[in-house]
């Protein structure tokens, strides 16, 4: 070999020795926080309201497609996050949820840890039916920690076998041995105010996240949860001062933390990736499932066991199909109901056995053995509330979610950080199962099969995502007739290869 050419050789070996050992150096101090916004709509995140996720918004990635799980509540979506996955894989599949080992009567409140530790030993150790980020993590030797200022069973879930990680939450903190080192180093928690701004907790949470949680010698991923807007909003309704006083302290506590790791000098050390668990609308409602079978005599009482309503899940005693069709067929000729679901004629159908309903195939909502007989969606239309934000859902209450709507689909996904591209916007769709993929992507973990979200590479700086993948819209509907009527159901989906995004569900009554 000639002397030129064996140095150049030396040179390039040395070169991409050189590349090797920083890009491995730069994985290795490669951090990843999850903020999660409890009931964040993407009207919200403006210069006024929240100026620092909105300032956040415009230098970072912004998905602008993204979409919430269905049903639409925070435990499901708290559980598809952390899992990477649909009901149909994980099987969590409300904020209410129906175990009759646990009790025959009526379903349990997801929001109460106590509850998930009943259900998980009625299981067998399986609260959840698939694997999760905190397991992954601790099969790989890392680390999770959970911060959150919601409920004990939000928090729970999106690391329920805490393996060698944490949970710390505003009223449980897990393992139980690092309780008494968190009280004396953030101090004591404080009395809750929710409904109202629950400002006081949410500082406690967004101090315990920067103490344990903004460090190279801490977790590999945290996840920060607000439980506001989302516990304002449900009481006062959107838009309403206190809601709106919410969000600015929940954005006061994110800047917090942002100039924390600035001052920290670990800006190129973090990807922060910000979501919510659903949007928001008003509600109209004047009457519930439980109580309508009630009064037209499907159900015998509200403790009775011949057919229990868990959230808006309807399990009838011994599957009975005769009475399966007559509680359809009521339920389809009333207006404040939208969309119904039953189970597929055949595994993969769209359409449900019952006629006039879709499948649970086609929401992600056929887990082989926690479903129910019905699942119901309450109707919506584009109205406005009074201070002005369009979405309205004839559910019961003052404000909410939970329906597959646009208005609780859509919510906000925001990238930034040494992975991300700045100031870019896309307009494929994406949902929070694919939040865990891509996680584990930037951190060249193996993502498990059993995952069904994807790793979102158009909002990422890599080689070769200059092609977009192309996205169909497809509707897929059904129809029937009722007593005086018929009843057709649409349900849209936004589709990328094989992956398929529920974007909204809409019912046509028409009259005879």
């Amino acid at each position: 070999m000639k002397t030129s050419v064996k140095k150049a050789f030396i040179f390039t070996c040395l070169l991409f020795s050189v590349t090797f050992i920083s890009q491995a150096q730069k994985t290795q101090d490669l951090r990843t926080l999850l903020v999660f916004f409890d009931g964040l709509r993407p009207d919200y995140i403006t210069p006024e309201i929240m100026p620092n996720l909105y300032a956040f918004s415009k230098k970072g990635a912004y998905g602008k497609k993204h979409h919430s799980v269905f049903p639409t509540v925070t435990r499901v979506n708290s559980s598809s996050y952390s899992t990477g996955s649909y009901p149909k894989t994980h099987g969590l599949m409300g904020n209410t949820v129906y175990f009759p080992k646990v009790d025959a009567k009526q379903g349990l409140n997801t929001g109460e840890a106590e509850n998930l530790n009943k259900i998980n030993e009625s299981e067998g150790g399986n609260l959840l039916t698939t694997t999760s980020i905190g397991e992954v993590l601790t099969k790989a030797g890392k680390k999770m920690m959970v911060f959150s200022s919601g409920s004990s069973g939000q928090a729970l879930l999106q690391n329920h076998k805490v393996g060698n990680g944490a949970v710390i939450n505003t009223s449980m903190i897990l393992p139980k041995s690092f309780e008494a080192t968190v009280l004396k180093e953030i101090g004591p928690i404080p009395e809750s105010t929710k409904p109202k701004p629950n400002g006081l907790q949410h500082k406690w949470i967004a101090d315990a996240l920067m103490k344990y949680g903004i460090t190279l010698d801490g977790p590999l991923v945290s996840a920060l949860w607000f439980s506001d807007p989302d516990g304002a909003a449900h009481t006062f309704g959107i838009g309403s001062d206190i809601a709106m006083e919410s969000i600015k302290i929940v954005d006061e506590q994110f800047g917090r933390i942002l100039a924390d790791i600035e001052q920290k000098g670990l800006t190129n050390n973090f990807n922060i990736i910000i979501s919510a668990d659903h949007g928001f609308a008003t509600f109209v409602g004047k009457t519930n499932i439980t109580d309508f079978l009630i009064k037209e005599g499907f159900k015998q009482s509200k403790e009775s066991e011949d057919v229990v309503v868990s959230e808006t899940a309807i399990y009838v005693q011994n599957h009975d199909k005769d009475k399966i069709q007559k509680i359809v067929s009521a339920l389809q000729a009333q207006e404040w109901v939208g969309g119904i679901y039953t189970k597929a004629i055949k595994a993969g159908d769209t359409k449900g056995f019952i006629a006039g309903t879709l499948s649970f195939e086609s929401i992600h909502w056929n887990h082989p053995f926690r479903t129910s007989d019905i699942l119901v969606d309450y109707n919506w239309n584009d109205n406005k509330n009074d201070k002005g934000y369009a979405g309205t859902s004839y559910a019961k209450g003052v404000a909410g979610h939970g329906s597959l709507s646009p208005y609780e689909v859509h919510i906000a996904l925001l990238a930034y950080g040494p992975s991300f591209k700045k100031a870019f916007e896309s307009n494929l769709p994406t949902s929070n199962v694919d939040l865990v993929p891509t996680v584990l992507h930037l951190h060249k973990i193996d993502i498990p099969n059993s995952m069904n979200g994807r790793v979102f590479h158009e909002l990422l700086i890599e080689k070769n995502t200059s092609k977009l993948p192309q996205v169909k819209i497809e509707k897929i509907s059904t129809k029937t007739d009722y007593n005086g009527g018929s009843y057709e159901i649409t349900l849209q989906q936004s589709i990328v290869g094989k992956y398929r995004y529920l974007d909204f569900s809409k019912v046509v009554r028409t009259s005879k």
